[in-house]
């Protein structure tokens, strides 16, 4: 499955566009939509140039790939398009690792309509140990996605 423009809007939409390097809450160098490394596998630096809205876009949709591999491989069972967004969404705020090693998953491995998946998008929403308004946002978001 590819991601679409409902969840590209998503990531975009709770990411944010800043066309300098910043660095995230979890304290690693960002660019553009949450990107933390280039297309051709640099990893942003604080002393970066900025980049342009489209360049950002770009580059949101090439890192996009990972992330949907990742999505196609962990996840072992039947999901639509909406449950698919609403995972390549979280893999990339959090990344392939905690969404393969996530309850998470384990819960739609088992049976992708268990309830029990509201409650384990809403574990992720801290950084550094610190839970994030913005984090609860987006895991609701993203969950409320699934569940569409």
């Amino acid at each position: 499955m590819k991601t679409s423009k409902k969840g590209i809007d998503l990531i975009k939409k709770y990411e944010g566009f800043v066309s300098k390097p910043y660095l995230c809450p979890a304290k690693v160098p960002t660019i553009g939509f949450g990107a933390t490394y280039y297309a051709d596998g640099r990893q942003v630096s604080m002393k970066d140039d900025p980049i342009t809205q489209a360049a950002a876009i770009d580059l949101l949709k090439n890192m996009l790939t990972r992330y949907e591999n990742a999505v196609n491989r962990y996840v072992q069972t039947e999901i639509n398009q909406n449950q698919f967004d609403a995972l390549v969404s979280f893999a990339y705020n959090l990344g392939c690792g905690a969404l393969q090693k996530s309850t998470l998953l384990k819960k739609i491995n088992n049976d992708p309509c268990d309830p029990d998946i509201h409650y384990q998008f809403k574990r992720w929403v801290r950084a550094n140990g610190i839970i994030l308004d913005g984090l609860v946002k987006r895991r609701k978001s993203e969950c409320d996605l699934y569940f569409s």
